[in-house]
């Protein structure tokens, strides 16, 4: 490569992604630096090097499973390869198919047009006749509103912004494209087969994978996906007066707290999925690019650590919850979070002698994870019963209270809340803790992750039905239950002023969360109470301007210092909405129970005797 060429490509680096066609990838090395081969072609091809890794056998972790050749060498001396550019260049076609619209399926609101036929592509032997309804006015509103948000780049849209408020006089960070805030812009869009959007935010955040962005001269690793992104516009070099458009990442550098985001990943990798099985475009999984940046995800994630459990370890603000709030540790968002994109990476990596031994590191993962949430962190009148007279100090291995919980942390309010039938998952558990709040956004996506058994989804249904003056209220959903009051307050969120009790992350409610209720309901055969969720939150949004979250024990206010008009408050709605209209889209993003799972356990490939599995013990507790 010319010097001249490799200068270019680091200023761009250091300044901000800034080539507009997503066809265009960088490098996905271990280096600093980008190697783009121009070649005859007029868009560039991403340079990927070989990976070497010989970690101990039996890890869960990538390393141990991904051999020499595990990602391929697209870089060839003299050339690039062909077979690579034939797959970049054909994978168009399909994308193109899924443009193509009938006039007769959509309606005109608002100079927009929305998509009425969701049966569109399914099969007809058992799809139902498309049955127009009216949109109501709410929901002209919200389209209107959600179109209002989005953000172009390059003449292509590329996201939506997280709040449009146009009182707004300081924004914030709230005018970035957040990955976590465009899932649901993004499933609105898909359900309305629309997927341009989505295909272009997938892409263009997959080439912000990977930088090296610093907080004190730290940088964070390999294949960390940004939290946010913003267009910015800035001069062009060498030009009298000319400006460009570029792609400006946030790894956390900029963040309160200066977090990295460990959620961003694992929701890219849940939504390139769902893209696929929505739009029946399974090309773009298979460019090597994106296959490239699903297995780079997974390496930060199952890289070996000090840690014993098969949960992901992180600290607070890492999540949804981005302020410090108690969940330091293994919180329950995270662990169906990883859990969630672990089974979809693996249905969407392609397998061959490269990945085999990465989706065996899967496998043994996906198998310890699912036991470990399922054993540990399911918390009942049963298990209540069970922690209450548990004894202390033990330290055999045939130990009851393995992680040396004490009975007296079962918190007063616990005893009269959890019903009779019907139990969740607790938020947390390390040496000597458990949390037993109830998270709301953990325990639905394990319902729809299929992280939980069916009896203890069954069972998730049960709690929030039967508490659902307290989950539910004025307004769904309550992110957490019960808030942190007075010396408790003070100081675990250091007497953080903006999640004082009942409010924002600390018991307030989320109305985006609706989307994730009714993915949950559908799957376990109630979307009765999704029904009665949406209803309850279509009463108020519109005309309490979309709010971002509400405050008090009932969600009667809106949040003290709540956005108005966020993105995922409409986005949220319009897709429940359009989720309960079609079920068998519904069904697209469900991940049913894989019993293969329970069969697999890595403490059987050791031959020391070390290891005292008490996954067969438990297995008779475990109800399928």
């Amino acid at each position: 490569m010319a010097r001249r060429e490799y200068k270019f490509l680091k200023h761009v680096k250091r300044r901000g992604f800034n080539v507009c066609d997503w066809n265009w990838g960088h490098a996905r090395g271990f280096s600093s630096g980008f190697l783009v081969d121009k070649g005859s072609s007029s868009r560039g091809v991403l340079v990927i090097p070989k990976v070497a890794s010989d970690i101990r056998n039996h890890s869960t972790s990538v390393e141990g499973h991904v051999n020499k050749k595990g990602f391929e060498s697209i870089y060839i001396q003299g050339g690039l390869n062909p077979s690579v550019i034939e797959k970049i260049e054909t994978e168009s076609d399909a994308a193109k198919e899924g443009k193509e619209e009938t006039s007769s399926n959509r309606v005109e609101i608002n100079g927009s047009k929305v998509n009425t036929n969701f049966f569109e592509g399914l099969n007809e032997s058992t799809t139902p006749k498309v049955v127009e309804r009216e949109v109501s006015k709410i929901e002209k509103e919200a389209w209107q509103l959600l179109r209002s948000t989005i953000v172009n780049y390059c003449g292509n849209p590329v996201g939506t912004v997280a709040a449009n408020d146009p009182a707004d006089r300081q924004p914030l960070n709230y005018d970035q494209v957040f990955i976590r805030d465009f899932v649901p812009s993004a499933l609105a869009f898909l359900l309305n087969g629309e997927m341009e959007i989505v295909k272009n935010f997938l892409l263009h955040t997959l080439q912000l994978q990977s930088w090296e962005k610093t907080v004190d001269c730290y940088s964070p690793g390999q294949g960390l996906m940004p939290a946010s992104f913003k267009v910015k516009t800035v001069p062009l070099d060498g030009s009298d007066g000319g400006f460009e458009e570029v792609l400006d990442p946030d790894f956390g550098e900029s963040a309160i707290g200066r977090v990295a985001p460990v959620d961003s990943g694992l929701w890219w990798i849940i939504l390139l999925r769902a893209y696929g099985k929505i739009t029946g475009d399974y090309a773009l999984q298979e460019r090597v690019d994106v296959q490239t940046g699903i297995r780079l995800g997974l390496n930060l994630c199952l890289s070996d650590g000090f840690d014993m459990f098969p949960t992901l370890l992180v600290t607070d603000g890492s999540c949804m919850i981005d302020r410090r709030m108690g969940i330091h540790g293994h919180p329950l968002e995270i662990q169906a979070l990883f859990y969630s994109a672990l089974r979809c990476a693996r249905e969407m990596l392609i397998v061959n002698d490269g990945t085999k031994n990465l989706v065996a590191a899967i496998n043994n993962r996906l198998s310890a994870l699912s036991f470990h949430i399922r054993e540990y962190y399911w918390v009942d009148m049963r298990k209540i019963n069970e922690i209450y007279r548990y004894n202390t100090e033990e330290y055999s291995t045939d130990a009851v209270n393995k992680f040396n919980i004490y009975p007296d942390q079962i918190p007063s309010w616990l005893v009269d809340w959890i019903p009779e039938e019907g139990g969740y998952l607790i938020g947390n558990l390390q040496p000597a803790h458990m949390d037993f709040r109830f998270f709301t956004l953990g325990n639905l996506w394990a319902i729809v992750t299929s992280l939980g058994t069916s009896k203890q989804n069954e069972g998730i249904l049960n709690l929030i039905e039967a508490r659902w003056d307290d989950l539910m209220g004025h307004m769904p959903l309550k992110i957490c239950y019960p808030a942190l009051e007075y010396e408790e307050w003070r100081i675990i969120t250091g007497s953080d002023p903006k999640n004082t009790p009942w409010s924002y992350h600390n018991g307030g409610s989320w109305p985006t969360l609706l989307w994730q209720f009714t993915l949950a309901c559908i799957k376990m055969g109630k979307p009765e109470l999704a029904r009665k969720a949406v209803a309850l939150a279509e009463t108020r949004l519109s005309m309490d301007q979309w709010p971002e979250y509400y405050d008090t024990r009932s969600g009667r206010f809106i949040g003290k210092q709540s956005r108005l008009f966020q993105t995922w408050t409409i986005s949220g709605f319009l897709t429940s909405k359009m989720l309960l209209e079609n079920p068998d889209k519904a069904s697209l993003l469900f991940l049913e129970e894989d019993y293969e799972l329970l069969e697999i356990c890595v403490c059987a490939l050791s031959k020391t005797g070390r290891k005292k599995c008490s996954r067969f013990a438990a297995r008779s507790q475990i109800h399928v």
